[in-house]
């Protein structure tokens, strides 16, 4: 039999590594053509990778925790025909299917034949901190994966806690002289216990999506040197409009509700075409400013995994009710770790928004190699004088943008700011076609 040796493919753009997270496959095992063999962390997220052919697997390149290089051998599957043997237990699952929904049916045959429970780890320390035996909740995530919010429903609905021994856990911090592939991978968040005034220190390992947002956000601060420019913005009007969208997509029944991001994305696709050189991104090799022809803007979303950037493509060409569906539908994949890699790349923007807790403004890091990025923060009623003199309340944002000094001046990141709150300001400039 002929034996295929598969590297690991470009899983994104700048990509070059990734952390092996969980083999999926083991040597022995009979595997199809799209069957996922391994999970990849990038500095971008966690991307699942399929087999691009049928067989069995006979080799597999690196463990859990050590580090995966693009275009280096990852599996090696000795082709040829496979005959998927069906397990004895398959006659029971089939009956399990009419008395229980399907989220719940996967969840039954995987633990029948002594599969793991699919959970997150935030899920899994919950489950443990409550004495909770993940065995007995409904998962309602993918592929039967239980969730936090199964876990808060299962305690509400007055499921029974497993009794759980009590431990003190002390973490040991790698060896800052060893090698990055013999970094031990962490299986479960860190558990933090509350220190008395004569408690002993607590060492944290900084492992997966953890480490690679700090090394992106070390190498984008001291890359890029930043600078931030904060105004006010009066976003009465745009509340109103959005209102009044949004009533109309109630009626008709049609949609998904407009947030006030398509309408940011929209203000900013404005605003490049007068300030093209700020939807730009960084050659460091050449040198060189790339003002990028697409306008593809990341919406920084945070999920219980870390910071993930997934990007809306072509922001101009997509209307109001598209853009809302396009966000809601990254921001569901990215909490569920279902993103795939072309949905985490090429990004030529960046907004990040923390809603209600977006506090009064702050000083967003670049996501290099882009050159600027827009905060968005907590929108408050406010007294405010109009052209009348009158005291008049109105609702009031802050918007934050930092920009790359090296390539945009504070004249022109001010400029460009101003630009984009014309468009906030008075949304129904959007609706005009002014260039």
């Amino acid at each position: 039999m002929a034996i295929f040796e598969f590297k690991l493919p470009d899983i994104g753009e700048g990509v070059v590594e990734g952390e092996i997270v969980k083999w999926l496959v083991k040597p022995g095992d009979v595997i199809v053509e799209d069957q996922p063999l391994v999970e990849v962390m990038t500095d971008k997220a966690t991307v699942t990778i399929p087999s691009p052919k049928q067989g069995k697997v006979t080799k597999t390149h690196g463990k859990e925790g050590e580090i995966a290089k693009v275009h280096f051998p990852l599996v090696e599957i000795e082709l040829g025909e496979v005959a998927v043997e069906i397990p004895a237990a398959a006659p029971r699952a089939e009956v399990v299917t009419k008395v229980l929904p399907a989220v719940v049916m996967q969840q039954a045959v995987a633990r029948s034949s002594g599969g793991k429970v699919l959970a997150t780890p935030v899920t899994r320390r919950m489950a443990r901190e409550h004495g909770i035996d993940l065995a007995h909740v409904a998962g309602s995530g993918p592929q039967g994966r239980v969730l936090k919010s199964d876990v808060e429903a299962f305690m509400k609905s007055g499921g029974k806690a497993a009794p759980a021994p009590v431990e003190t856990t002390r973490f040991a911090a790698a060896t800052a002289t060893g090698p990055v592939t013999s970094a031990p991978v962490a299986k479960a968040p860190p558990v933090f216990t509350p220190l008395t005034s004569s408690g002993t220190d607590q060492r944290i390992p900084i492992r997966g999506l953890r480490k690679k947002i700090a090394e992106k956000m070390t190498r984008a601060k001291f890359t890029a040197p930043h600078y931030t420019f904060v105004e006010e913005v009066d976003v009465t009007e745009l509340v109103g409009m959005r209102n009044r969208l949004n009533e109309t997509i109630t009626r008709a029944g049609n949609g998904t509700k407009l947030s006030f991001l398509p309408f940011l994305c929209k203000a900013l696709a404005a605003a490049f075409k007068r300030f093209p050189q700020v939807n730009a991104t960084m050659d460091e090799a050449a040198q060189d400013l790339i003002v990028r022809g697409e306008y593809n803007i990341g919406i920084a979303a945070m999920t219980a995994q870390g910071l993930t950037v997934p990007v809306v493509k072509h922001v101009d060409r997509l209307s109001l009710k598209a853009l809302a569906e396009e966000i809601g539908r990254l921001g569901t994949a990215a909490r569920d770790q279902k993103l795939k890699m072309d949905e985490l790349s090429g990004g030529t923007f960046t907004i990040t928004s923390l809603g209600t807790t977006g506090g009064l403004f702050a000083t967003p890091i670049i996501n290099h190699p882009e050159v600027a990025i827009m905060g968005v923060h907590r929108m408050r009623k406010r007294p405010m004088v109009d052209e009348r003199d009158q005291i008049v309340i109105r609702q009031i944002m802050l918007l934050s943008f930092s920009f790359d000094h090296r390539v945009i001046d504070g004249a022109l990141g001010a400029e460009f700011a101003y630009e984009v709150i014309k468009y906030v300001e008075k949304p129904e400039l959007l609706f005009l076609e002014l260039t």
